[in-house]
């Protein structure tokens, strides 16, 4: 697997789909380097929708192109979930599982002149217990992002993604503190905890802690930590710490991307989600009372199978009901093997206006929210020499540069309708 003697190619890494991905994809990066695989291209796949898998396969074959000769080695989700599709395609040397890829075994055995002729190598992901063992010091030049959870329980109609991570398995406290102590050390200001399902982190740990727990311990035992931020949340499962820690403690972040999917009760039950559509609102008017400069942004799949338009309407009206800022709409996109591909499809051209739909509501509630911003003094995470974070998220622009990653106080006297501007 390794490149040609002489060759001056390095290592390529692509990556799909979520930031859990990218984090992992930083750790194959270094195991892949510390094995001395070099000259291999590595395709880090997402299988969240069928167009992800579609994504997955053009830049396979495009990579192929412009890296004529070197090996490619797909791994990811859609490489779990579905190993034949990536093992047909010519261009593909070896696909490899989600468990498997953050293996260092694997990057040595891939390194090694004799490595054998086997092209897949995915194991049962459900069969895997053990927490993460391949924590990496974080990833992104400004703020760092920890993965303390991995895998998912719960059995939503719609989503293969349980069966690409496995179920859920959590990574011990102490070893999040002991991470992100280093990661300070190293002058991160901001750290952001993810997860596939995080709200269930703590449920195969001794004496089963919640979220909130872990939240408070972080903030306990590094107490020079500038910013926590704790990345998409089943509201639902939301425990009682956590939400006290959002009203009491300044350095989590008061923003929260909610996993809502839906607003219509019906459609809610038939993707087998464990909320209603009064659960989600009650939360967000409970987080506001508790932290009343928070913000939420949501997950909303658009054309869910027998999503009618009075159902839509309220899956619409719940930007407005929830007070949601940030919308990222999905869609509707049918898996092979999950229930909802056999349930009745709403038609092609009906999803995709309703997205559409959703989309210019949810640029209203940005530009709602960015004009409620303007005139206020803000903390802003710099993240590159003209763009920042406010503690909302909300990126601002800077008319000069300024140092990276480091935090400023600035105002903002505008914004062009997805970000503020700085004075």
């Amino acid at each position: 697997m390794t490149a040609p003697a002489g060759s001056p190619r390095p290592l390529l890494l692509a990556t799909l789909g979520c930031r859990l991905n990218a984090y992992e994809s930083e750790a194959m990066a270094e195991m892949a380097a510390a094995a001395g695989l070099d000259g291999a291209v590595i395709v880090n796949t997402c299988a969240v929708t069928a167009e992800a898998v579609r994504k997955a396969r053009q830049e396979i074959r495009r990579l192929a192109r412009e890296n004529p000769g070197a090996p490619i080695i797909v791994t990811g989700c859609a490489a779990q979930t579905e190993p034949e599709t990536f093992a047909a395609m010519p261009e593909v040397a070896r696909v490899v599982g989600n468990h498997e890829k953050m293996q260092p075994a694997t990057w040595a055995g891939l390194a090694a002149p004799d490595y054998g002729t086997e092209r897949v190598m995915v194991d049962d992901i459900m069969s895997v217990r053990e927490t993460a063992g391949h924590l990496i010091d974080g990833f992104g030049r400004h703020r760092a992002y920890v993965q303390v959870q991995n895998g998912c329980d719960h059995r939503c109609t719609f989503c293969i993604i349980p069966y690409g991570r496995g179920n859920s398995r959590s990574v011990p406290a102490g070893v999040v503190v002991d991470q992100i102590r280093r990661l300070r050390d190293r002058g991160f200001n901001e750290v952001v905890l993810t997860g596939v399902d995080l709200t269930s982190w703590g449920a195969d740990l001794p004496g089963a802690p919640r979220l909130g727990n872990l939240v408070r311990r972080i903030l306990r035992m590094v107490p020079d930590l500038p910013r926590l931020r704790i990345s998409s949340i089943d509201s639902i499962e939301a425990d009682a710490e956590l939400m006290e820690a959002i009203a009491t403690e300044p350095r989590l972040m008061p923003h929260l991307h909610l996993s809502l999917q839906h607003g219509d009760d019906l459609i809610l039950k038939r993707m087998k989600r464990r909320h209603l559509r009064d659960d989600a609102i009650g939360f967000c008017e409970q987080a506001r009372q508790l932290r009343p400069d928070i913000v939420f942004g949501a997950d909303i799949i658009a054309g869910f199978p027998t999503e009618t338009e009075a159902m839509f309407q309220n899956a619409l009206a719940l930007v407005r009901d929830c007070g949601l800022s940030f919308l990222h709409v999905f869609p509707f996109s049918a898996r092979k093997g999950t229930p909802a591909a056999r349930m009745p499809q709403v038609r092609g051209e009906v999803i995709r206006e309703r997205a559409a739909r959703l989309r210019a509501a949810g640029d209203a509630a940005l530009r709602a929210h960015l004009d409620a911003q303007v005139g206020r003094v803000h903390r802003v995470l710099t993240e590159g020499p003209r763009l920042g974070r406010t503690p909302q998220f909300t990126e601002i622009a800077f008319a000069r540069d300024m140092p990276e990653g480091t935090l400023l106080t600035v105002s903002a006297q505008g914004h062009d309708g997805a970000r503020l501007i700085a004075a």
